[in-house]
C-alpha cells in the first residue's frame, strides 16, 4: 500500500436537471444571503436574471464585465462592485467563476456557483489572475465555492465547438491528476471515473448529464492532486497570448500526454482503459479531431515565433514523470502549434 495524504475539501454539491431553477433560492437562503452580487458574462446575463427571479429583491449588484484569464483590472472592478454584499453568485463558465474567486480572495465572501460549462473551477480552491501578460495562480481556501448547483439543462445551449473544448479541458484535469505534485489513489480513482463519464458524453453530445458529472469529477480530481506540466504550459499561453482557455487546453493535452506517457505507464494504462482505447495519446488526438477541435495552436492565432516567447514563461515542475528539457519543451510546443501527430520520442 502506497502512503499518501489527501485533503478532502469542504463544499456542498447539488446536482440535477432543473436544479438551478428550483433550488437556487433555497441554497442562497441557506448561506444567509441578504445582499447578493451576481457575476455573469454578457452571454449569461439574461439567464442569471431568470434564475434569480425568485429572490431578485436580494440582488444588490450585477457584474458582467467578465474576461478570460481574469485581468487584474477586471478583478479590481468586481471587488468594488462587491461592496456591502454578503454573497457572490456566479452564473457561467470558468472565467466567471474565476472572477468570483478574485472577489473572494480579498474579501472572504462566500461563493454560490452555477456552472454553465465543464470548466470544473467551481470545486477547486485555485485562483488565477493576469497582469502585464503573465498569469499567476495560487491556492486559497477562501476562493472555494461553498455550494455548487449543477444543472445539465444549462449546458444544453453551449455551442457544439465550445462544449467539446470545455469537456476536453475537463479531461485535462483528469489526465494531469495521475502525475501532479499531490497525486494520490483517491484523486486517481476520481480522475479515472471522470474520464469515463467525459468520454461517454463526448460520444453522445446530447448527454449533458454525463459531461457535467465528468466535469465535476475532473474538478475534484484536480483539486486533490494539483497541477503539473500541462497547466503550466496552458497558463503561460493564456497569460502571454490571451488564447481561449478551453480550446488551448484541448489542443495541448495529447501532446503533454505523449511527452509523459512513456514514463508514466500506469497512468497511460488507466487513461486508455477509461477512454476505451488501446493507445490513450492517439485516442485523445482522434477524439479532438473528430469533435472539431482546431488542429493546432496556430489556428487560434498563435504565431510560430510565439513558441520562444511562451517557452520563457514556463517553469516546468521538478516532479514531472519525464525530465523536462528546454529542447523537449520547445519540440512539444512547436508540435502543438503546428498540429502535427503527437510523438513520444521528443528530446
Amino acid at each position: 500500500m502506497t502512503a499518501f495524504a489527501y485533503n478532502a475539501l469542504p463544499g456542498r454539491v447539488v446536482f440535477g436537471r432543473g436544479a438551478a431553477r428550483t433550488q437556487l433560492a433555497a441554497e442562497a437562503e441557506d448561506l444567509g444571503a441578504k445582499r447578493i452580487l451576481v457575476i455573469a458574462a454578457g452571454a449569461e446575463a439574461d439567464l442569471a436574471t431568470e434564475l434569480c427571479a425568485q429572490f431578485s429583491d436580494r440582488i444588490a449588484a450585477t457584474f458582467t464585465d467578465v474576461r478570460p484569464h481574469v485581468p487584474i483590472e477586471v478583478a479590481e472592478q468586481a471587488r468594488a462592485a462587491a461592496d456591502g454584499v454578503d454573497l457572490v453568485l456566479s452564473v457561467g463558465g470558468g472565467s466567471t467563476t474565476g472572477t468570483a474567486k478574485a472577489v473572494a480572495l480579498t474579501t472572504g465572501l462566500p461563493i454560490l456557483a452555477v456552472p454553465t460549462t465543464y470548466a470544473g473551477s467551481e470545486v477547486t480552491p485555485v485562483w488565477g489572475l493576469t497582469e502585464a501578460g503573465r498569469k499567476t495562480t495560487g491556492t486559497d481556501p477562501r476562493v472555494l465555492p461553498r455550494t455548487v448547483v449543477y444543472d445539465p439543462d444549462l449546458t444544453r445551449t453551449l455551442p457544439p465547438g465550445l462544449a467539446v473544448a470545455s469537456a476536453l479541458n475537463a479531461m485535462a484535469h483528469c489526465v494531469e491528476a495521475f502525475w501532479a505534485s499531490r497525486r494520490n489513489p483517491v484523486s486517481g480513482a476520481i480522475a479515472e471515473d471522470g474520464i469515463r463519464h467525459l468520454a461517454a458524453g463526448l460520444a453522445d453530445p446530447a448527454s449533458t448529464g454525463e459531461l457535467l458529472l465528468g466535469a465535476y469529477l475532473a474538478g475534484a480530481a484536480f483539486a486533490g492532486a494539483g497541477s503539473g506540466l500541462h497547466h503550466k504550459i496552458c497558463h503561460a499561453l493564456g497569460g502571454a497570448l490571451d488564447l481561449p482557455h478551453a480550446q488551448t487546453h484541448a489542443i495541448v493535452l495529447p501532446y503533454v500526454l505523449a511527452f509523459n506517457a512513456p514514463h508514466a505507464a500506469d497512468a497511460a494504462s488507466r487513461i486508455a482503459r477509461a477512454l476505451g482505447v488501446p493507445d490513450p495519446v492517439a485516442g485523445l488526438h482522434r477524439l479532438g479531431a473528430r469533435s472539431g477541435i482546431p488542429a493546432g495552436l496556430r489556428e487560434l492565432g498563435m504565431a510560430e515565433s510565439d513558441v520562444d516567447t511562451v517557452l520563457a514563461e514556463i517553469d516546468p515542475p521538478v516532479d514531472n514523470p519525464r525530465p523536462v528539457t528546454a529542447a523537449g519543451l520547445r519540440s512539444l510546443l512547436h508540435a502543438a502549434w503546428a498540429g502535427t501527430e503527437p510523438e513520444k520520442d521528443l528530446p
